[in-house]
């Protein structure tokens, strides 16, 4: 169940969020249907397959691609209060998805210790390790801390699309187009820092996480290239 609220919203955002989550969930469905999904990993890496658990992060622009993949795992996703928050968590809610809401950089803390219960129950959650504003493929302090409370390691993964519409955002969010292949490229997971680390400990886990996502996403790129060629 998502933790949303269309209080505060305008009456035209309220009559957005009404209309654009279904029609989105919609749209995303029938594209979703003809999708072509290829995996790949780092040498020793096992994708992880439903039911998983632990704490998985990806950049913001493939929010799409992801949310259809992985509808099957039954995630929840920290996701901000803003509006463009509560429009990706009532479509990631008609997919299957839970919502947590809150920040993952500034004044975060309910929102890490929501998710950390959801872990407690084993059950997976999800960063959009760069969201909600940017800057883009640079990942907040939100899931290393979220890791140092539970000793969770995190998995990092990119996805996408070979043939896709790229927005004018500051993610360059990707909308994929039908019967497109998709790339989900899997990098090797990162590890807890300790329960007790200082901030200079956890900025260097930031780091080493950020590093895991931007190999998942270059791996991916270089796949696509290097099997256009062929």
């Amino acid at each position: 169940m998502s933790e949303s609220s269309s209080g505060g919203f305008s009456f035209g955002q309220r009559v957005a969020l009404g209309v654009v989550p279904r029609l989105t969930a919609l749209l995303l469905a029938a594209v979703g249907a003809t999708l072509r999904f290829e995996t790949i990993a780092e040498e020793g890496v096992t994708p992880a397959t439903p039911p998983a658990r632990g704490i998985f992060c990806f950049w913001h622009r493939c929010t799409l691609p992801a949310g259809w993949y992985f509808r099957k795992f039954r995630c929840s996703i920290l996701i901000s209060r803003s509006f463009d928050g509560e429009l990706i968590a009532r479509t990631l809610g008609l997919l299957g998805y839970n919502s947590v809401r809150g920040s993952s950089s500034r004044g975060g803390a309910a929102g890490l210790i929501a998710m950390r219960d959801v872990l407690e129950r084993s059950e997976p959650v999800v960063f959009t390790a760069d969201g909600p504003r940017g800057p883009i493929y640079q990942t907040k302090i939100g899931p290393v801390k979220l890791a140092a409370m539970t000793g969770q390691e995190m998995g990092c993964f990119y996805l996408l699309p070979e043939r896709a519409w790229a927005m004018r955002s500051w993610d360059r969010f990707l909308v994929p187009l039908p019967f497109s292949r998709v790339v989900v490229s899997w990098a090797c997971p990162v590890q807890a820092p300790a329960a007790d680390a200082d901030q200079s400990a956890l900025e260097a886990k930031r780091v080493e996480l950020n590093e895991a996502l931007e190999r998942a996403r270059m791996r991916a790129e270089e796949h696509i290239a290097r099997t256009r060629e062929k």
